[in-house]
């Protein structure tokens, strides 16, 4: 891959290193506000993160990376794709979130975000780039749309939380869209 690393005014962000899995241990552990919408057990302890993150430093189909505050100079958010295909030039964001309470609320999920369709379509070229939320989670989805995220439509049972089924609702966005987006803001 190229280079992983973005910046904003406000933000870093960079590949993932060992030493962020206790930040993600600590958010998925303290705060359920950050896991209720993923598809992820309730329990997840630091081991299991970091044996996760070290599967995943192995797979050429996965990017882990970490969102940093400039402000803190720490860690505040975390991402992970997936589903990188370089064929189809196409990728899945399959987790996106600001972790650390403190930094929510101020639009760094959306800066993120921001940062990271640029890397996905203006630096690795792709052409398509899906993302899903549960049916539950309207400001995930509110943030997608007004992002240009168009619906495709109800993944039945895609999804295991706690030995649930949950549904997902895909959505993804092409690089034209991506462009006529960045067209209509400057306008």
């Amino acid at each position: 891959m190229t280079n992983t690393t973005m910046e904003s005014n406000s933000l870093l962000i960079r590949p993932t290193v060992f030493d962020d899995c206790r930040y993600f241990a600590q958010w998925m552990e303290a705060d359920p506000e950050v896991s209720q919408f993923f598809t992820m057990d309730q329990g997840r302890d630091f081991n299991e993160i970091a044996e996760e993150f070290v599967v995943r430093t192995l797979d050429k189909t996965m990017l882990q990376l970490t969102i940093v505050s400039k402000e803190a100079e720490e860690p505040i958010g975390r991402i992970w794709i997936s589903r990188i295909d370089t064929h189809a030039n196409s990728l899945d964001i399959t987790r996106i979130y600001i972790g650390n309470k403190e930094f929510r609320g101020r639009g760094l999920g959306e800066e993120s975000l921001r940062l990271l369709l640029e890397y996905c379509f203006i630096s690795l070229h792709m052409e398509r780039v899906t993302l899903d939320h549960m049916p539950e989670n309207k400001r995930a989805a509110s943030l997608y749309q007004k992002l240009g995220f168009q619906y495709e439509g109800c993944m039945r049972h895609a999804g295991n939380k706690d030995g649930v089924y949950v549904d997902l609702m895909l959505m993804s966005m092409l690089r034209s869209e991506y462009y006529a987006n960045l067209r209509d803001e400057r306008m």
